[in-house]
């Protein structure tokens, strides 16, 4: 057995993860040779100060890199292709200038997610999961009968934003943000019924309307965001009968309204008689100083929003807020639609809320969305992009001559993912625009997104006369 200890210290992310970069670079080096036994996870944890259950993860995450193997009751040894894996995980790039080969790497790094970064939410849950069980036992393996006073509460809580909070008998959870959009989208709308978006928006609301027999009419934005010239026209002409938007950082743009065009877009709705869905929910981690669009129009406004970005996607919790006696429609409408909520995660999202947990997690996962934000800027300086430093994503245009579908091919060759500018049209445009969303926390470490970033600009740099799909 070795007696190698990682090197934790200048490393950054969590610790599992700088534990898991330890072993992968001393492989690299020589340090760890194939077949040599790993410490003991009780000793390493003693010996780094970390708690055994992140020596475990360390050690988990190790296998999935193909770095080591274990047996019960024998431990965990060095695998014999460790050294292999691990040149292939480090190995360069072409320098800059130099035309990336397609099929560089099969190791894809994910730039296409947005949810929330690891920051050691998985001991809060563990620990509330267990409270639950013991507490509701019963609860927590049957169908849910009632929906608790404390579960309305909590999205009372997290929903609320400069001043403004719904009434608690308004508020609805749901499985998330899309469910909560889907419920109401079928409590209001019927088959037929037009449904306004932006042209571009978190398409996936348009393609599950569609679904259930509503048609999209788009709505064009501007810097500011949703045009209210273009909305009343489209009222106008077409006849929504709700409009989807997303007033507070706006997916993938990253565009805040601000307040006199929110008033603007609130009084086209009132006046057509339109209702209205403000998804919030990138703007529960960048926390833009505008209020929300139930300000302006409380009487026709959802409010949805949610964990995913801020806290754990893994969760599905969210809320929607509603216009007075809404609640129990939408509520019927998700019921029927998902099935209904489980228990077990409604009362984990109302508890995290309710005991500052959440609160204390979002402000972990805001630094750290900060952090990712400011080595992205640097590395991509020079490019036009969307920039705030809460923000899990950026929205970068291409230069001449990169078409989005082209350079999301491209960097899929080098063994990165983002999505193009397709992913979020909600309808067919006859105009492109020309970027491409990059999403910076879907890797476990910031030194992992930093080789994707690394791999995109090179791919940039060499112009477009880099890729060729050879099909």
């Amino acid at each position: 057995m070795t007696n190698w200890l990682p090197d934790i210290e200048l490393r950054s992310g969590p610790l599992y993860c700088r534990i898991a970069d330890s072993i992968e670079d001393a492989i690299g080096e020589g340090a760890l040779a194939p077949g040599e036994k790993l410490p003991p996870q009780r000793n390493l944890a003693y010996d780094i100060g970390v708690t055994i259950g992140t020596v475990s993860r360390a050690y988990a995450l190790a296998r999935e890199r193909g770095l080591v193997s274990g047996e019960i009751g024998r431990g965990t040894y060095v695998s014999a292709h460790a050294e292999s894996a691990a040149r292939m995980q480090e190995a360069e790039l072409p320098s800059k200038g130099v035309p990336l080969q397609t099929g560089q790497t099969t190791d894809m790094i994910r730039l296409d997610s947005t949810a929330a970064p690891d920051v050691g939410q998985a001991a809060y849950i563990g620990a509330a999961l267990a409270g639950i069980v013991r507490d509701h036992p019963f609860e927590t393996i049957d169908y849910i009968r009632k929906i608790p006073q404390s579960w309305k509460e909590a999205g009372r809580t997290w929903l609320a934003s400069h001043g403004w909070q719904a009434e608690t008998g308004n508020v609805v959870p749901t499985l998330g943000v899309h469910a909560a959009a889907m419920a109401i989208i079928a409590s209001v709308t019927g088959p037929g019924d037009r449904i306004a978006m932006e042209e571009l928006s978190y398409a996936s609301v348009a393609r599950g309307a569609t679904a259930i027999g509503r048609r999209i009419v788009t709505v064009a934005a501007d810097s500011e965001g949703f045009d209210p010239a273009e909305f009343e026209a489209v009222c106008a002409q077409q006849h929504p009968r709700l409009v989807f938007l997303s007033s507070s950082t706006a997916n993938p743009t990253g565009i805040t309204m601000p307040a006199n065009r929110r008033a603007a877009v609130a009084e086209i709705a009132n006046r057509y008689n339109v209702w209205l869905i403000d998804d919030m929910i990138y703007d529960s981690l960048a926390r833009q100083p505008v209020p929300p669009m139930a300000v302006f129009a409380p009487e026709r406004t959802f409010t949805i929003s949610g964990l995913s970005k801020s806290v754990a996607a893994g969760l599905r919790a969210g809320w929607a807020a509603c216009p007075p006696h809404m609640a129990e429609r939408v509520l019927a409408a998700q019921k029927l639609i998902t099935g209904g909520k489980p228990f077990l995660i409604s009362e984990l999202a109302a508890r995290l809320v309710l005991n500052g947990e959440a609160d204390l997690l979002r402000d972990r996962v805001g630094k750290e969305v900060a952090a990712r934000v400011e080595i992205a800027s640097r590395m991509l300086d020079g490019l036009e992009f969307s920039r705030d430093p809460r923000c899990p994503f950026l929205w970068v245009e291409l230069p001449e001559p990169w078409k989005s579908s082209e350079f999301r091919h491209a960097a899929a060759n080098v063994g990165v993912l983002v999505d193009d500018e397709d992913e979020f049209k909600t309808a067919r445009l006859d105009r492109a625009f020309y970027r491409f969303r990059i999403g910076l926390t879907q890797p476990a470490s910031r030194e992992r997104m930093s080789d994707g970033l690394m791999r995109l600009r090179r791919l940039l740099d060499s112009g477009v006369t880099a890729h060729d799909s050879y099909t």
